[in-house]
């Protein structure tokens, strides 16, 4: 039988080649060589394979692939199929056990008729066209920025007849975290360490254990978040945890090793690893983990929060102002509760659904901001 269309491959195929499109255009004339810029026949083909594939199991497994658009040429280190496998969905179910991992992408190339897989590879040029799929019917479209340590940049998610475009100047709006701005991938090139970019790696962990947690970002030295948080504290850490304090002091001058990047990994995952208690783990922006498991509670004094201003990045979103309990449950709550009483720290708060949320207060809007970021943790 043959395979009905994907209605929003169709529909989002246009933007998507004209993001590539321009952001090659854009590229300085001396960067390194950028990956092919597929058409937009050639879109549609790609996000409608994967969406099928997506729908299918493979011994009751959900496949998880990464597509690339690119020749075999232009991919190093990869390994080549004798005979190119079509770009078929049953034939990328099969495929996935061997390319879940991480950083593993299949090869695909040709044109929207005759699409294939080539064989898989772990090193893609800059702007190669990239499609994940995340979950079923769950699809992000995006890019490779240059050089070994940049991150890939979230162009696009699709979830069903559902399309979210990025929006790349929401980083550029008044009282935009600097957490936000790294994530959108738009800030000027910076090291692993500093801290927005760890921040990044705190966020996407969190998310990944899937129990939900909150992350409280304190002014190191300062005292006056105390007055937020229940007394005695459970899980109060004296002396603080201090090892990814100390490794992100610790890069190296030159490009990081393989062997501190493992380390800062294991850091990270371990002070993630503690928002999956019940209440919140409070860390300095300088990385020192203070506590975890702490409850929140409204300052002495202090109003309880009644508004919330929340945003998406996303292309056509708006800002809409909502009561802090229709975001969320009691994380949300507390969140927001301690961002109004606390307003130079920033909470990250996980939902088990995936859902991220980036707390902050806001000056021009004198109210405490919302940053749905969902979308550019996947």
């Amino acid at each position: 039988m043959e395979r009905q269309p994907y209605p929003a491959a169709r529909a989002v195929a246009p933007a998507l080649h004209e993001h590539f499109a321009r952001h090659r255009r854009e590229a300085p004339a001396d960067s390194a060589p950028l990956a092919p810029l597929p058409d937009v026949a050639t879109v549609e083909a790609l996000v409608g394979a994967a969406f099928w594939a997506s729908l299918r199991r493979e011994e009751g497994y959900v496949p998880r692939i990464s597509l690339a658009y690119l020749p075999p040429p232009a991919a190093a280190d990869a390994f080549n199929f004798d005979r190119p496998q079509p770009l078929d969905p049953a034939a990328l179910a099969k495929m996935a056990p061997a390319v879940e991992r991480p950083g593993i992408h299949l090869g695909v190339w040709g044109e929207a008729a005759d699409l294939s897989v080539w064989g898989a590879t772990r090193q893609i040029p800059a702007l190669c066209f990239v499609l994940e799929v995340a979950a079923p019917g769950l699809l992000v479209v995006k890019h490779h920025r240059a050089g070994d340590v940049g991150k890939y940049v979230n162009v696009a998610v699709l979830e069903g007849d559902q399309i979210k475009l990025i929006d790349e100047h929401a980083a550029s709006l008044p009282d935009c975290p600097s957490l936000l701005t790294s994530l959108l991938g738009f800030d000027a090139p910076a090291s692993w360490v500093d801290s927005v970019n760890i921040l990044v790696q705190l966020a996407a962990s969190m998310r990944a254990h899937g129990r939900g947690g909150a992350l409280l970002v304190v002014p190191p030295g300062s005292q006056q978040w105390r007055d937020s948080i229940v007394h005695p504290m459970l899980y109060a850490l004296v002396p603080p945890f201090t090892d990814l304090c100390r490794l992100a002091r610790e890069m190296p001058a030159e490009r990081p090793t393989r062997a501190w990047q493992a380390a800062i990994a294991r850091a990270v995952d371990a002070v993630a690893g503690l928002t999956a208690v019940d209440g919140a783990t409070i860390v300095t922006s300088d990385y020192d983990v203070l506590a975890f498991g702490a409850k929140i509670v409204r300052r002495r004094g202090a109003p309880q929060v009644e508004q919330v201003t929340v945003t998406e990045p996303i292309l056509g979103g708006t800002a809409s102002i909502v009561e802090p309990v229709r975001l969320g449950g009691t994380r949300h709550f507390s969140a927001a509760q301690f961002i109004q009483d606390q307003r130079d720290a920033v909470a990250l708060v996980a939902s088990q659904d995936g859902r991220f949320t980036i707390f902050a207060w806001s000056p021009c809007e004198a109210t405490v901001h919302a940053h749905r970021v969902e979308t550019l943790l996947l």
